[in-house]
């Protein structure tokens, strides 16, 4: 049964009961403000919850097999907590007011500290305040790409084949779509520690425009048969861009072309093209994790190289019970990050850290090549579970990179097996390209248990997961799952009509 809207301003709480649980969705708000709060927890248990995306918004279900929830309770950093009856109608809306500084006595005794001195605190706690046992984590995992080519041109110069002329190279540029969007989104079980892991994989999704592949894969193949009927097998090809170049032999590019048509269609014949899918997700989730500020030789070192940065207490606030120290830090003379550190004044454990790069992380240009490293931007939430020891609750990150080309481009085909002249055909041509690409990577973490060697050598995988295509935002697709609301950008993202 579901609560029946009672006019556009006045919203009730969407309660959708189904035969295993009941769904509830809300956008949190400042109540001065009126301006939403993002990553705002909602508390269904000790160990349980869900967070706010950017914009505020959740949605919550409520298992019918769990002990029965009579409330939750909505907290966010400097708000008073809040707990909303589950079965009280209520607008849709529902605002937090900020709450009054209180200090609380360890504080007051710890008030005297230096920043120097809290940081080393800070240090000196990693191993008692975070937890680097064996865990099982309940997870939600999005990865959204984007990628936008900021300029391509390509000159045709000269081809020696009649069917590879400007006209064909002028149609390959027109069908490469000048901005995309890829979204994965991922419903798992990860076990482990920050060494090993084993994911086990409930639900996917993937939402993409399919007709940009159809295009590549057509224009592609029209590319190979070309090639093939005009370049010899036992020839070999000469790549020259400016003074470089490199030889390939075309009976290995046409045998591995074959094996590879070949792979292909089993791979579509037995549906196993998303086999590498499980694989993927938690190569990425390794990567992540091993990216937290207090791991060791991480890129964001302003923890474990605390000697290059400046760091300066500017204010304090509340997160629930307890008072932070907000700190601030900026690199002295090049290191690379900026931000801020919400740290625990009972433990000195860093509850919230957002940083992100001040300068090109890599910068390369040289011979008509780019490339910049010029995007690194980190949000990380950290829960006290009942052990006090830290886990992460929400993590999102952007990464981005810029690569560019402005450099001639030979491809000549020889064969020392003919009379006269070895050189056969050739294609020359100008790039001149630059595109953009950015990752998002989230993750929130519902729950988190302990885990025995036992339990962890028994948990298993499932590697023949294939996520779900979607061509469009399907809001019933996640119904039933705790998983973080999406943002405006991927509910209207819709890709065009497929083309036969």
């Amino acid at each position: 049964m579901t609560n029946k809207n009672i006019g556009a301003a006045l919203l009730f709480f969407s309660f959708t009961l189904m035969a295993s649980a009941q769904t509830i969705a809300s956008r949190i708000v400042d109540k001065k403000t009126n301006e939403p709060i993002p990553y705002a927890t909602i508390q269904l248990s000790e160990n349980q919850g869900i967070i706010t995306n950017e914009e505020g918004r959740f949605s919550v279900t409520l298992e019918d097999t769990r002990p029965q929830t009579d409330s939750i309770y909505i907290s966010s950093m400097g708000y008073e907590k809040i707990g909303i009856a589950v079965n009280q109608s209520t607008d849709s809306i529902i605002y937090l007011a900020p709450k009054a500084i209180e200090l609380n006595s360890v504080y007051v005794s710890n008030k005297n500290l230096t920043i120097d001195e809290i940081i080393e605190n800070v240090k000196n706690r990693l191993d008692q305040n975070y937890n680097f046992g064996l865990s099982q984590k309940r997870l939600f995992f999005r990865k959204s790409e984007f990628s936008n080519i900021k300029k391509l041109n390509v000159d045709f110069k000269k081809s020696t084949i009649e069917e590879l002329n400007k006209k064909l190279i002028d149609s390959v540029v027109s069908i490469i779509p000048r901005k995309s969007q890829y979204y994965t989104e991922t419903l798992c079980n990860l076990y482990g520690d920050f060494e090993k892991r084993k994911l086990h994989i409930i639900k996917a999704a993937e939402l993409y425009d399919k007709n940009n592949e159809v295009s590549m894969e057509a224009m592609s193949k029209r590319m190979e048969d070309i090639f093939m009927k005009n370049v010899k097998p036992d020839s070999y090809l000469k790549i020259k861009s400016g003074i470089f170049g490199t030889k390939v032999q075309v009976d290995s590019i046409l045998e591995n072309n074959e094996e590879a048509n070949a792979a292909k269609d089993e791979i579509k014949d037995n549906k196993e093209d998303k086999s590498h899918f499980l694989k993927h997700r938690k190569s990425e989730l390794k990567s992540l994790m091993s990216s937290f500020f207090f791991n060791e030789d991480v890129m964001s070192n302003f923890l474990n190289k605390s000697n290059r940065y400046t760091f300066e207490l500017v204010d304090y606030t509340n997160i629930e019970d307890y008072s932070v120290y907000i700190i601030s830090f900026t690199p002295k003379r090049k290191e690379d990050f900026e931000g801020t550190l919400y740290v625990n004044t009972e433990d000195f454990a860093v509850v919230r850290v957002d940083y992100q790069n001040v300068r090109n992380l890599k910068n390369f240009k040289l011979l008509g090549l780019q490339y910049r490293d010029n995007l690194y931007k980190a949000k990380m939430l950290f829960n006290k579970g009942g052990n006090q020891k830290y886990d992460l609750k929400y993590l999102e990150m952007y990464r981005g990179r810029y690569f560019g080309v402005d450099r001639p481009l030979k491809v000549i085909e020889k064969n020392k097996h003919v009379k006269g002249r070895r050189k056969q055909n050739e294609l020359a041509l100008e790039i001149d390209a630059g595109f953009d690409s950015m990752n998002k990577y989230e993750i929130v973490v519902f729950d988190t248990k302990e885990l025995t060697q036992a339990d962890y050598d028994n948990s298993k995988e499932n590697k023949s997961i294939k996520p779900e295509y979607l061509s469009k935002y399907d809001p019933q697709f996640w119904q039933g799952y705790n998983i973080i609301e999406p943002n405006a950008a991927i509910k209207q993202f819709t890709a065009a009509p497929e083309t036969e």
